[in-house]
């Protein structure tokens, strides 16, 4: 079934009325800018990375968003400590592997986060999602360097091994899984412009999944919403700064009448 702005509204409302708690373990670039956006949209967001106090901010949270953008040894220990958690309690998780392919590091702790943890989504640009299948496969930092049609076969079989949605960002964004995949059209070129913005994509998706068991639709939802928000924004932006200022801005006023007027299909 297609996603529709009826869709995409019902999750909103159930977003803003029961603001379930989305516990990140982000990184320092983007925590201020995706902590306002889920704060923006009605969510209570949540940004805990010490180990000591992860398993139990996991216990009181509705979704566990983890993004590997600032590695560090205790960071990754917090990670699979947060994942075993969420994992006992059945809450969703949300990987976003950022950067991989660029190093060894990088790589090998993405893909044993996604052996241990199970998530129920991996966001990723076309380039991310592409490494984490084929060892010959690099990124240039967190920027993709393939348009994410071309990944729509790595996130197939990811989906297929992990029993897992893959949602791939870029131009467009195709939402994988084994269900028809969904495409979402909706977004705007100066988004890439603005650092934060893919991290913000999966912090949204948390929120998604915390109200959606449907988490191909919860995923499609997020991406909708990003999309729509940053189409809205960027008609008065002079540039990436205000586009995401305007950005948070249009989460905290986006109504029905927006969804059906912005959504494309």
């Amino acid at each position: 079934m297609p996603i529709t702005p009826a869709s995409i509204w019902k999750d909103i409302d159930a977003i803003r009325h029961n603001s379930p708690l989305v516990h990140n373990i982000t990184n320092y670039v983007v925590m201020n800018t995706t902590a306002n956006a889920l704060l923006a949209l009605g969510a209570s967001p949540v940004m805990a990375h010490a180990e000591p106090e992860v398993a139990d901010m996991v216990d009181i949270a509705s979704a566990l968003v983890i993004n590997i953008g600032t590695l560090s040894d205790p960071w990754i220990s917090a990670m699979f400590k947060a994942a075993a958690r969420a994992k006992e309690r059945g809450i969703p998780i949300v990987l976003d592997p950022v950067g991989v392919g660029a190093t060894e590091y990088r790589t090998r702790t993405a893909r044993e986060l996604i052996h241990a943890a199970s998530p129920s989504i991996i966001r990723g640009n076309g380039s991310e999602i592409m490494a984490l299948c084929e060892a010959d496969v690099t990124t240039k930092g967190v920027d993709s360097t393939s348009a994410s049609v071309l990944a729509i076969d790595s996130a197939t079989a990811l989906s297929r091994e992990w029993n897992c949605v893959v949602c791939i960002t870029g131009e467009m964004d195709y939402i994988v899984s084994a269900n028809p995949i969904i495409t979402v059209k909706n977004g705007h070129a100066m988004m890439p412009r603005v650092t934060g913005l893919g991290c913000t994509a999966t912090a949204l998706c948390g929120a998604f999944a915390a109200v959606n068991p449907a988490h191909d639709r919860a995923a499609a939802h997020a991406m909708a919403v990003m999309g729509i928000a940053g189409e809205m924004a960027a008609e008065t932006a002079r540039g990436p700064a205000s586009l995401q200022c305007n950005f948070i801005d249009t989460l905290y006023q986006l109504s029905e009448t927006h969804i059906k007027d912005y959504f494309k299909d």
